[in-house]
């Protein structure tokens, strides 16, 4: 009896932290953007880096153009993301076969790698639509200087076909494409946190915006994207490894009471005197 009132001091005496050091996380977590938020969908793409239309994670984007066009779109990742960008591209009625590629691009113009998915296809003759998708590696805190690694900030899509016959040459398509990220938690957890973006974009002022002309427009200095993650960019040093860390303590805590409590026998028998 004495036993179990020992052990079960020592998980309520270790275990409390751990309880309370839960609540951050559930605090922290928040839900992606769905789809009710596309009622502000954008309509348009840009046509280099700096023009990209700005986007949500969780919002459906939409644009018109001609194959042969850059389109660029833009959107905001952080620390413990893997973001999954899904494009699909509406062919005209008759075509030839034609290959079209999807391609991402950090904050300082690196092309990242695709863990999985179809970044590029070739829709054959006749056919109505192409879909691609590219599933990033998951956004890191930190990187090496020599790594090559995800950081927190402003991320680029570029759509456009990359092989086609010259008759198809400017016809008319249009694109979606959504970005959605899942939260890989604690295991792609690393030691520092970040409470800006490591790799902000570039954009222009819209010439809707300030009345200004198109041609005035091009001539503007680049400022910093503002776009951000929801809730913005994460910062402190909570992850939920602290609570596997926490788990962890317990059930140390908890071989070391076992293995002593079988090892220290029952004391001096009773047969034995005091002094002997």
């Amino acid at each position: 009896m004495s036993i179990t009132r020992v052990l079960s001091a020592a998980l309520l005496a270790v275990g409390l932290p751990v309880g309370l050091a839960a609540g951050p996380a559930a605090a922290d977590s928040s839900p992606s953007p769905s789809a009710s938020q596309d009622s502000g969908a954008p309509t348009q793409a840009g046509t280099s880096f700096r023009t990209a239309t700005e986007i949500d994670q969780g919002q459906r984007a939409t644009a018109s153009g001609s194959t042969g066009d850059y389109l660029y779109w833009s959107f905001p990742a952080d620390a413990g993301q893997r973001p999954d960008v899904k494009a699909t591209v509406k062919l005209p009625a008759s075509h030839a076969a034609q290959t079209w590629q999807l391609d991402v691009y950090d904050g300082l113009r690196r092309r990242q790698a695709c863990q999985y998915g179809a970044q590029t296809r070739t829709a054959a003759q006749g056919a109505t639509s192409v879909e691609l998708a590219c599933v990033m590696r998951t956004v890191r805190a930190w990187s090496e200087p020599w790594a090559d690694d995800p950081l927190p900030g402003t991320y680029y899509i570029r759509l456009t076909v990359v092989d086609l016959t010259s008759a198809d040459l400017g016809q008319p398509v249009s694109a979606e494409v959504r970005v959605d990220s899942k939260d890989i938690g604690g295991s792609a957890a690393v030691d520092g946190s970040l409470a800006k973006p490591l790799v902000p974009g570039i954009a222009v002022t819209s010439a809707a915006d300030d009345g200004a002309s198109p041609a005035a427009e091009s001539a503007k200095p680049a400022v910093l994207s503002g776009i951000e993650p929801d809730g913005g960019w994460s910062s402190g040093w909570w992850s939920d490894r602290w609570v596997w860390t926490g788990i962890g303590g317990v059930l140390a805590a908890l071989a070391g009471i076992g293995g002593y409590a079988l090892t220290r026998g029952t004391g001096r028998p009773s047969r034995v005197p005091p002094g002997a």
